[in-house]
């Protein structure tokens, strides 16, 4: 596995890829990675004939009073993890040459970026838009793959992509969970093991919106109502927000039909957890 820190090192290996007819697959993180990470890995090899994983914790999509210094970081581990999985290059940007002295030049999704975590996290996803649109123009591959856990993410990078006339194919790829249901999260470290265990819930209450979707349930109240009042049964939970919602605009639903998403945030203790579950 190559490591790669310089930007135009980076873009002369793509240049090279493209003159010798290779397609390159493309999985951004932010490190720390864990099955999730892997699994993405794995469907981009599948799909390419080269692999290439970005590591960079992308200061532009956190607030002022977010995790950006005490975010979990596992260099070694990240390379051994990614290079045991046939990764071909591995593209380690620091701060400073991604966003020099003078930067001022921002990418924004005006609609898709407002509701749910848009609305708790201001100018989140205009840093995704905007390192996501960076990574893509250094590397220019031919796929990149995103989680669908970070639901909303994923529609920020499409509509960026259908905009803007970006070459690059954005595949959004399954939630991979823990055994008891919790979606993988580097996050998920921040969890002492009490809440750990309460965490559980999130997938609990998905759950519950399945099985009234299996029951044809129409009322999208019955949905919110069920999926609040198992988050509840967990003592000091902080729901963000638990919503149903179209798939497409994220906008709340006055009807349920397939398809529609279920989605929510919640706090627990310090720990901030999203999901969600789309239902065709």
């Amino acid at each position: 596995m190559k490591i790669i820190t310089s930007i135009n090192e980076m873009k002369e290996w793509s240049r090279k890829c493209a003159l010798n007819i290779k397609s390159v697959g493309l999985v951004p993180t932010m490190g720390y990675l864990h099955e999730g990470h892997l699994s993405l890995v794995r469907i981009a090899r599948s799909e390419n004939d080269l692999t290439v994983a970005s590591i960079f914790v992308n200061p532009t999509q956190f607030g002022e009073k977010e995790d950006l210094n005490v975010y979990p970081r596992d260099p070694e581990g990240d390379r051994v993890k990614l290079e045991s999985c046939g990764v071909d290059a591995l593209f380690l940007p620091d701060a400073e040459s991604m966003y020099g002295a003078g930067y001022e030049t921002f990418v924004e999704v005006q609609q898709l970026s407002l509701p749910l975590c848009g609305q708790s996290r201001p100018g989140h996803f205009r840093g995704v838009a905007t390192v996501v649109l960076k990574l893509f123009n250094i590397i220019e591959p031919a796929r990149a793959y995103f989680g669908s856990k970070d639901y909303q993410q994923l529609q920020v990078i499409k509509k960026m992509v259908r905009d803007l006339n970006v070459r690059t194919e954005v595949i959004g790829c399954p939630t991979i969970r823990e055994a008891d249901g919790l979606a993988m999260s580097s996050r998920n470290s921040y969890l002492s093991r009490s809440e750990r265990k309460q965490a559980v819930c999130l997938y609990e209450a998905l759950w519950k919106a399945q099985q009234l979707f299996i029951t044809n349930e129409t009322d999208p109240n019955e949905y919110v109502g069920a999926m609040k009042d198992a988050i509840s049964r967990e003592p000091g939970l902080s729901p963000e927000y638990v919503r149903l919602v179209d798939p497409d605009t994220l906008k709340d639903v006055s009807v349920v039909q397939a398809p529609v998403l279920a989605i929510l945030a919640v706090r627990i203790g310090q720990t901030r957890l999203i999901d969600n579950v789309l239902m065709s």
